[in-house]
């Protein structure tokens, strides 16, 4: 474990960020990014840039930015490249997403341009609803992880970043679960060789950064670098590695309601969620075995919140249920819907509803903002492996083995300023208060 208080190399010369799915949340994203560093828009949503954390005690009134606390890379250090099966550049993909505005585009729109993707490792046999024509070929899985690897020299060497980051953009997979190629490297490197079906495309990517030294985020519910042979080879490499999937709308409020009623000891007999949403995301998630990963996602958080093996009178019998449809017209604009059955004294039923019409690229891009300059800090801090002080960003956070995740929003906002705090030498916060009355 990092020492707290220790030395923290400063963020010197430009931060790469790599996005593999340069679609909506990718390019919304950047483009973000470029009109905050014009002074044309407010990056609103990023805990990174707006956020405060206090120090001390509240006598003290020490409550600076967190980007004047912690060294992180500037916005103006960052640059960008990606993969996407799709050949159309950042402008053109962000016109077809149809998240931001004709006026905020054209205002960027040299920049977009300059982005154009890689060919990306792609099979169709884990994402069905998709097909490009802009995709890698090659033997076999470790060959095309060779590619990659010379895709992220060569960024590295043009752009002149001494720094780089991978931050997972695209599409949820078909449904996986540990198998035996997973359990060490040598079992999988075989397996990329052999081209298994238990090894995903966005497993290649991650295993194509941590071998190159790359810290890897992984922004979707797939297994990913949820392993243990990517998470030994993050430790192996010294890598920090976070995931997985952004938390942004509909779970995004359950972790902030489910809390709530149990801090109340309100008991909940079920919860009924549906949304529709019409982007790229929702036409993957059409299809079953893509959308049964999210489903696997999304279903643990209450659970874990409520924890009915402590509380069976209260959350012992929950009916819980989870529905996405895809709607085309209602593009990047979803909508989620939530019944609540709850109960309280004696009994009594009641019921909460909430209608959350929310923007999901919007709701993402600033999570993937704070990703890419917490995990370059990370690494730049000597922390490596699984880096759960990040959970406040993601619908599964990932653990330590044996460990169950912590999905209440307030405890993963008070993990990650906690940590914060102890990479800075400054005393952890409890909000215990008792000494104010002494």
């Amino acid at each position: 474990m990092v020492e707290r208080g220790a030395k923290i190399a400063e963020p010197k010369g430009k931060l790469g960020v790599l996005i593999p799915g340069l679609g909506a949340v990718g390019t919304t994203f950047i483009a973000g990014v470029e009109l905050v560093r014009r002074g044309l828009a407010k990056p609103f949503g990023s805990l990174t840039q707006m956020g405060t954390i206090r120090l001390g005690k509240r006598t003290e009134n020490r409550v600076p930015k967190i980007k004047d606390f912690v060294p992180l890379a500037e916005l103006e250090d960052l640059v960008f490249a990606g993969w996407d099966i799709f050949e159309d550049n950042a402008y053109e993909s962000a016109k077809k997403a149809g998240v931001l505005s004709d006026a905020h585009l054209e205002q960027v729109r040299d920049f977009l341009e300059s982005i154009r993707p890689m060919p990306a490792v792609f099979d169709k046999n884990y994402v069905k609803r998709l097909d490009g024509p802009n995709v890698k070929k090659g033997a076999n899985k470790y060959e095309l992880a060779k590619q990659l690897m010379d895709d992220i020299a060569r960024f590295k060497a043009e752009s002149g970043a001494s720094r780089l980051v991978m931050i997972w953009c695209g599409s949820t997979e078909a449904y996986l679960t540990p198998q035996e190629v997973h359990q060490d490297i040598q079992s999988f490197e075989r397996a990329m060789k052999e081209n298994h079906p238990a090894v995903a495309p966005s497993m290649i990517y991650a295993y194509a950064a941590i071998s190159m030294g790359v810290p890897f985020v992984n922004g979707a519910p797939n297994l990913t670098v949820d392993i243990p042979a990517l998470i030994a080879l993050a430790k192996e490499k010294r890598v920090p590695i976070a995931g997985k999937d952004y938390k942004t709308g509909q779970t995004l409020m359950k972790t902030i309601i489910a809390p709530g009623l149990k801090a109340r000891l309100l008991g909940l007999h079920g919860w009924f969620s549906t949304n529709i949403l019409g982007n790229r995301d929702g036409e993957v998630l059409d299809d079953p075995e893509s959308f049964k990963t999210k489903e696997e996602s999304k279903l643990g958080v209450l659970e874990y919140i409520l924890q009915p093996q402590l509380y069976p009178e209260l959350y012992g019998n929950i009916y819980h249920k989870v529905r996405i449809n895809y709607y085309p017209p209602r593009g990047d604009n979803k909508e989620g819907w939530d019944n609540l059955d709850i109960f309280g004294w004696l009994g009594y039923p009641m019921q909460i509803k909430i209608d959350f019409l929310c923007r999901d690229s919007i709701l993402a891009a600033p999570i993937v903002l704070d990703l890419a300059l917490f995990i370059d800090l990370a690494q730049r801090a000597g922390m490596y492996g699984i880096q759960e002080w990040l959970s406040f960003y993601f619908k599964s956070p990932m653990t330590a083995p044996g460990l169950y995740p912590e999905h209440d929003l307030f405890i993963q906002l008070m993990k990650l300023k906690n940590t914060l705090r102890y990479l800075r030498g400054e005393e952890l916060i409890t909000h215990l208060g008792l000494e104010y009355y002494d």
